[in-house]
């Protein structure tokens, strides 16, 4: 398995929330797998869509199905899926980045 791809565990909780399997209307897909992990090396690493690797198929196509799914609430309902059991490990608050002003650190008043 890729870094940028869902695992068997988290691909098996949302495949039945997806369209284009079989018994949904219209067509069936053979790659929902393939095109979500796709999405995910987008997002994960910041590149634009013509820059997606071949392994994904056409950027073209990901691009124009990940805009019908977006629209039609399929994100959504994966995330709610994927966040329910989130183990929060790699959750970190760091106060060292949040900035104050200067009289919060106890500077003289002029």
């Amino acid at each position: 398995m890729r870094r940028h791809e869902l695992t068997d565990e988290q691909f098996q909780k949302i495949e039945n929330n997806l369209p284009g399997r079989k018994g949904h209307v219209g067509v069936t897909a053979e790659d929902n797998r393939i095109f979500i992990n796709g999405v995910l090396w987008i997002f994960k690493t910041g590149a634009p869509w013509r820059d997606l690797p071949e392994r994904y198929g056409h950027w073209k196509n990901v691009h124009r199905r990940f805009s019908r799914w977006a629209k039609a609430g399929v994100f959504d309902r994966i995330f709610r899926i994927l966040s329910e059991d989130a183990d929060m490990e790699f959750l970190l608050m760091d106060g060292t980045i949040v900035k104050a002003h200067q009289h919060a650190a106890g500077a003289k008043k002029k």
